[in-house]
């Protein structure tokens, strides 16, 4: 066995907070921009509709989702620092891309959307981090590093629309740059701050980052993909296969956890603004508040789940994390008699919300709505009479949404940690390059087909279809936990290697 000096040891997790930097990056370069898009494609394009609004949110996902594996299998035969460089350089133009959107004359909105699948398309980086990550750590340092990166992740959705407010003091106007066609406005500032990080990373990479392998048992290797830099030597513990079902299981069951997660945040804002009257502005706010809120939890609950691991082990906590999100959505069915209030549309050319829908049955000039005066243009509130649901269905009290937040806040990160911790064990110390590539995509599907599997069922159906379907996805992944528990384990424990 050859012992880790500690210049080893500082140069390996010097490398590995360059990691936890990218991937906060990764997820700042998402969310920076997120607020504004819908406004700013508006100014540039006025032919771009909502749905195209759509195509271009999922954008980031569909390069991610291609990519992931692409720079997973480029690092497993070359220095991780290529494809991290390289990727991040990609974001850094998409970036600058995305400044210039409004300098063509026409087809402005495909450049956004191109802008916007490039970033996504460098964010596939993610892979790389996560596979050297996982290679850098021995099994007892697995948890604590993955739970880092996630949290990394989470504060960077959490900073980027912190970043985005800070940007819109610069105004719609803001300064122009003639001889270089550039406007710094409210919706460019963002993206050129982020292509700024992404260079600071990129400089950061070569400057700190250096190759580094441990086995599982913390023991330092030459990997193929070294640069040649370090001192490593040969692993000699790379024998025997990779448990293929546990690796597929741990697949299907990230997806379902960032499917539901995506449902979870597609449905916020129109579900509040059906059951409780609130306005577009309201909606936007105070589900803002509530989304920064969890995402303080989340930040929370990866710290304590580092230390939580070391006593119960990564699968029972898995296991209790999806029990708590399915406790969240069961608690969102609605079950009370009082149903929400109906919005009815175009009376006498006004759009005005209607106090309750046993009101239907009084008669049409006693409605005291309709004595407002005909130039009336108030924001209509309430369940659109449209989805056929809201005349049947009972409303979600605030109580229940507030408590389905609190728990689903805190048994996604608690999902998502784990399942990458155990995916990375069971992998071992094969390279991980394309498997965490295969892992990412598996999310990036899942963030694409989780707004539009809620946006038909629910606006079809109601909340009590599409909150029943998410809890039989989530009683099927346990089960499929419950199937494969046994075989999660860690490839050296697996081999006899390590005891568990």
């Amino acid at each position: 066995d050859v012992v880790e000096t500690q210049e080893h040891y500082k140069s390996r997790w010097r490398s590995i907070w360059i990691m936890y930097l990218t991937m906060f990056l990764s997820s700042v370069g998402f969310s920076i921009v997120i607020m504004s898009v819908w406004p700013y494609l508006q100014k540039i394009d006025p032919t771009a509709d909502a749905s195209f609004l759509g195509w271009i949110i999922a954008s980031y996902s569909i390069g991610q989702m291609v990519a992931s594996p692409l720079f997973g299998l480029w690092s497993n035969y070359r220095p991780r620092r290529e494809p991290l460089v390289i990727s991040t350089a990609i974001s850094v133009a998409a970036n600058c891309l995305y400044a210039y959107v409004h300098v063509p004359h026409s087809h402005n909105k495909y450049y956004m959307l191109t802008a916007r699948a490039l970033v996504g398309f460098g964010a596939g980086n993610v892979a790389v981090v996560r596979s050297y990550i996982a290679g850098a750590t021995s099994l007892t340092e697995r948890t604590s590093a993955m739970a880092n990166t996630s949290a990394c992740q989470a504060v960077g959705f959490i900073l980027g629309p912190v970043f985005q407010t800070c940007f819109t003091l610069i105004g719609e106007e803001g300064v122009t740059w003639k001889f270089i066609c550039l406007q710094l406005n409210m919706y460019t500032a963002p993206v050129l701050f982020g292509a700024l990080l992404g260079v600071i990373n990129i400089v950061l990479i070569f400057a700190i980052f250096r190759e580094h392998r441990v086995d599982d048992m913390g023991r330092q290797y030459k990997s193929i993909n070294s640069d040649g830099e370090g001192n490593d030597v040969l692993d000699q513990n790379t024998e025997g296969s990779i448990d293929h079902v546990a690796v597929v299981a741990l697949n299907i069951l990230f997806f379902v956890i960032l499917f539901v997660f995506a449902v979870f945040e597609t449905i916020a804002t129109p579900l509040t603004m059906d059951m409780y009257s609130w306005t577009r502005k309201e909606a936007v706010f105070y589900n803002g508040i509530i989304l920064s809120v969890i995402g303080i939890e989340s930040v929370i609950v990866f710290m304590v789940v580092k230390i939580l691991s070391k006593k119960t082990g990564e699968r029972a906590i898995l296991h209790a994390g999806l029990l708590i999100v399915l406790i969240g959505f069961f608690i969102l069915l609605p079950w009370g008699k009082k149903l929400p209030n109906i919005q009815w549309q175009e009376i006498k050319n006004n759009s005005i919300p209607i106090a309750a829908p046993s009101e239907m049955l009084m008669p049409f000039w006693s409605l005291p709505e309709l004595q407002l005066p005909s130039n009336h243009t108030a924001e209509p509130v309430g369940c659109p009479v449209t989805q056929s649901w809201c005349l049947n269905t009972p409303m979600i009290y605030l109580a229940q949404y507030i408590s389905s937040d609190v728990l689903i806040g805190l048994g996604y990160p608690v999902c998502n940690v784990m399942s990458y911790t155990l995916y990375s064990k069971v992998l071992g110390p094969k390279p991980q390059g394309v498997y965490m590539g295969w892992l990412t995509a598996s999310g990036s599907g899942a963030r694409i087909l989780g707004p539009v599997f809620v946006s038909q069922i629910y606006t079809h159906l109601g909340p009590r279809w599409a909150f029943s379907l998410i809890c039989g996805i989530v009683v099927v992944s346990l089960l499929l936990l419950e199937i494969v528990y046994k075989r999660l384990i860690a490839f050296s424990v697996r081999y006899g290697r390590m005891q568990e």
